[in-house]
């Protein structure tokens, strides 16, 4: 299950009998001695000076904006009589910015709808810290400080790729900040706090362990989550993680939850990701990541077997951007880049965190393997557009095309590139290659993801125009029944990939 933002998790409560859980607890009282936890048990001491030490650099993140009324989300069903019910009822009505009914008989009318997260200060002239789907949307944002006080804050800038916001607000007198400390320090089983706003309750402080580092949760091309079991909910969001020398070494992001509440699965950007964001925040009002301009992907078992790589490792450079950097610095599809600026990639997501880290025109060292050599290639860093997205892998399937194909090999039937193919799956003209007109559904094609309307551009490295090409090559790669085919195959957009397919 991926990370759920926290300000979007939903509510459910679970009834039970309330005599079987009396009776319950009552022979579990006479059963078990009252015996008083060890104090190590509870956690360290020093939680408490932690507490008191940053409570007021904490504060709370209001939002509002002006929704369609046609919108307008149900409050949860409740069993009657529930404790919550007041809490909810009070909670939704707030969503929805009623005042009494009298928006009830206009369903059409623009509300205000309010939410509520968390930040934390990193300058005592007012400089905020949450997360950006905090802030999303909003058209008010005030920070609300421990003491009740109420701020306007400004936008000072936000990054959508790892979920933080900057805002500033302009206090009568300096405020209580804290500093960073060093995310990668961390020890698992380390003490950390947790202090937010969950359910909109205010300042709370919950404590808990690092139960993981470096955690991809499929949120963002960044992701390397600090996980902790220190309790975070709702209204977290945006809060930060300390270590118990008061340093924030981590801001609560996400949470894995069936519920909305939480089971001791939180997330949160570590301190070292979170500090080149924000100082690029606050001097640029936007992030400017280094772009290496290639297309990667992971090496598996397979393609490693093929080029010679061992162990698996390393990103596999599946495209070069014509315009990028890679490409003048002499980098080629089908290299591995096994190391980034001295440091190792040892999967493929490491590559995109470290060079977005880097510095715009900065030139680095990239150690790729090409033909079971190494070679050593500098690159001048350019600048990554956040408006560049990625672009599909595949193309949609079409069931009504009828091409007599003229080679079948490895379970895939191959055409050649014809107009009508062209047209029927959406081929751009500067795709160049044997189109594959169909697959057998169980073969070890099928198994790696090739399709209609894939198209092969090389096998092991060899460019292909004629059917007769690609079972030629395929026939030759039968000679090492060792090693798979390496196939690179491209979409209809011209995105390739390379696919390591068994030749026998």
């Amino acid at each position: 299950m991926a990370g759920i933002p926290l300000p979007h998790l939903g509510f459910s409560l679970v009834r039970s009998s309330c005599r079987a859980a009396l009776s319950a607890a009552a022979a579990a009282m006479v059963a078990i001695p009252l015996v008083a936890a060890p104090a190590q048990a509870r956690g360290p001491d020093g939680i408490a000076d932690v507490a008191e030490k940053v409570i007021n650099a904490v504060v709370n993140i209001s939002t509002s904006q002006s929704v369609d009324n046609r919108n307008s989300a149900a409050p949860p069903s409740l069993p009657p009589g529930s404790p919550f019910e007041e809490f909810f009822d009070e909670c939704f009505k707030n969503r929805r910015g009623q005042q009494g009914d009298n928006n009830q008989n206009r369903p059409n009318t623009p509300r205000r709808v309010n939410s509520l997260g968390s930040g934390f200060i990193i300058d005592p002239s007012g400089i905020v810290v949450t997360n950006n789907h905090v802030i999303a949307d909003a058209d008010e944002v005030t920070v609300i400080l421990n003491d009740g006080t109420r701020l306007k804050a400004e936008i000072l800038g936000r990054d959508t790729k790892v979920d933080l916001a900057l805002l500033r607000v302009k206090p009568e007198k300096p405020l209580t900040s804290v500093a960073f400390g060093d995310s990668d320090r961390l020890r698992l089983g380390e003490w950390v706090v947790a202090i937010g706003n969950p359910f909109s309750l205010g300042g709370t402080v919950t404590a808990g362990i690092v139960s993981a580092r470096n955690r991809d949760i499929n949120s963002g091309p960044y992701d390397n989550y600090i996980q902790t079991d220190a309790a975070i909910n709702r209204g977290n969001s945006g809060g930060p993680l300390f270590n118990l020398d008061g340093e924030v070494v981590g801001i609560n992001t996400a949470i894995i939850s069936p519920s909305g509440g939480s089971i001791g699965i939180g997330f949160s950007v570590p301190s070292k990701t979170a500090i080149a964001v924000i100082d690029q925040l606050r001097q640029f009002g936007e992030t400017r990541r280094g772009w290496l301009g290639v297309r990667i992907q992971q090496v598996t078992d397979d393609i490693a077997d093929s080029l010679n790589i061992k162990p698996a490792r390393g990103a596999l450079v599946a495209g070069i951007d014509e315009k990028g950097p890679a490409k003048p610095a002499g980098i080629e599809a089908g290299d591995v880049i096994i190391k980034f600026d001295g440091k190792e990639i040892k999967e493929s997501r490491d590559l995109p965190r470290l060079v977005a880290s880097m510095p715009v025109g900065k030139s680095v060292d990239v150690v790729v393997v090409r033909n079971g050599a190494e070679f050593t290639k500098t690159v001048t860093l350019g600048r990554l557009e956040d408006s560049e997205k990625k672009t599909a892998l595949a193309t949609e399937e079409d069931d009504a095309l009828q091409t007599n194909a003229i080679a079948k090999a490895l379970g895939m039937e191959f055409s050649a590139l014809s107009e009508d193919a062209r047209k029927t799956f959406k081929i751009k003209e500067s795709v160049k290659g044997v189109i594959v007109t169909s697959v057998e559904p169980g073969s070890a094609a099928a198994e790696r993801g090739l399709r209609p309307g894939d198209v092969i551009e090389e096998v092991n490295h060899q460019a292909v125009e004629h059917p007769s090409d690609v079972a030629k090559a395929i026939g030759s790669a039968k000679s090492d029944s060792k090693k798979p085919a390496l196939f690179l195959v491209s979409n209809g957009e011209g995105v390739v990939r390379f696919v390591a397919i068994p030749v026998n």
